[in-house]
């Protein structure tokens, strides 16, 4: 029988699954105790969680889920386990049965231990373990026979420094917040049985082995893989189901949203025509800005190829903008200047030669010369 034992801290699941291995024959696996064996044994999976807790971060899900995966392959557990402290949470126990569907060896029970708090505290404070041979006894409940000793080896007891109320209290908050969901999840699936688990650990197994006696189990069942085998099945899952998520946010872009009432629909399509028009509209300017550009080139590159034929170089005439126009004019050129200068000198000089011949010069002049001939 494959089953999962749940319950608070301190409500007995190490111990009454002891108890049913014993009957049962069915191999207890305990997360604790698979951690602590293969951190030992140096494996893969105990040096990836030895490196995390040296580094004060908890075993992540999937180193977990490996251990629990290695351990479910061994031949002793063909016939059934029971796991006990796993799952905690929704995820674990989500990720637990699709172990296990790939494996083809689904869950048959869930066995709840209920205990009331004020019960469950008694419990654990009493709580005392032996150092030799780990047996477990209580000093309220169950006390041992020599104060301090194992009845079991004599060996010595310890309390844990756990076990204290403080620290209890917590503990069970974070089981009310985390495990609640996960019973939640296998009782949809009708798997969860319930159990009393206060009272004496007899009277509690007795309980547990009444539901156990009524569970049926399908004898012919589907061969479990091997290793190999559900490590390549693993590998194909997860690429289907990459292929799931890539082809679903796909299929999100490519969907477009619906339109809420119809009255929106002819202002959509009329905006729409219209930042169309003015599409095309903005396209056509382009086009006939391009035309010109490429005309312009085109006569630019006429000009410099003539000129590079001519040699000629263009003096372009200077130009003096007026500041009240804005038009620009053109400076005559220094040899006009020059020319004008000369015709200005040629006339005063024309001028000066037909003052001297005029007939009043001449009679001064006959004056002077008759005056000076009769001295």
């Amino acid at each position: 029988m494959r089953m999962v034992l749940i319950g608070a801290p301190g409500s007995g699941k190490g111990t009454q699954a002891q108890l049913i291995e014993k009957k049962y024959g069915t191999p207890q696996i305990s997360t604790g105790d698979l951690l602590r064996q293969a951190v030992a044994d140096g494996t893969p999976l105990g040096l990836q969680a030895k490196t995390a807790m040296d580094m004060g971060q908890l075993v992540s899900d999937d180193m977990v889920i490996g251990m629990i995966r290695d351990r479910i392959s061994r031949p002793d557990a063909n016939k059934g386990f029971i796991l006990d402290g796993f799952p905690r949470n929704l995820v674990q126990a989500q990720a637990l049965d699709q172990l296990l569907h790939l494996m083809n060896r689904p869950l048959h029970l869930v066995l709840l231990l209920e205990t009331d708090f004020d019960a469950l505290m008694q419990r654990i404070t009493g709580r005392r373990t032996c150092r030799s041979c780990g047996h477990i006894c209580n000093i309220y409940t169950d006390p041992p026979k020599m104060d301090g000793h194992c009845d079991e080896c004599g060996g010595n007891l310890r309390h844990r420094v756990d076990d204290n109320e403080e620290i209890i209290s917590n503990r069970f908050r974070v089981y009310e917040a985390q495990t609640t969901p996960a019973i939640a999840y296998y009782r949809e699936q009708n798997k969860v049985r319930v159990v009393q688990g206060i009272g004496q650990e007899e009277d509690v197994f007795a309980a547990i082995c009444q539901i156990l006696d009524t569970v049926k189990v399908d004898p012919d069942e589907v061969p479990m893989p091997t290793l190999d085998e559900l490590e390549q099945m693993i590998i194909e899952k997860s690429q289907e189901a990459l292929i799931e998520k890539a082809g679903s946010e796909v299929a999100g872009v490519k969907q477009r949203p619906k339109q809420k009432s119809a009255r929106t629909k002819p202002v959509i399509k009329a905006t729409t025509k219209k930042q169309s028009g003015v599409k095309k509209k903005s396209a056509a300017k382009k086009v006939v800005v391009k035309k010109k550009t490429t005309a312009k080139k085109k006569g630019d590159t006429k000009k410099t190829a003539v000129r590079k034929k001519t040699g000629i170089k263009k003096t372009a005439p200077k130009k003096v903008a007026n500041k009240k126009t804005g038009v620009k004019k053109v400076m005559p050129n220094k040899a006009a200047g020059k020319k004008k200068a000369v015709k200005k000198k040629v006339v005063k000089r024309k001028k000066a030669a037909v003052k001297k011949k005029s007939p009043a010069r001449k009679k001064a002049v006959v004056k002077k010369k008759t005056a000076r001939r009769k001295k």
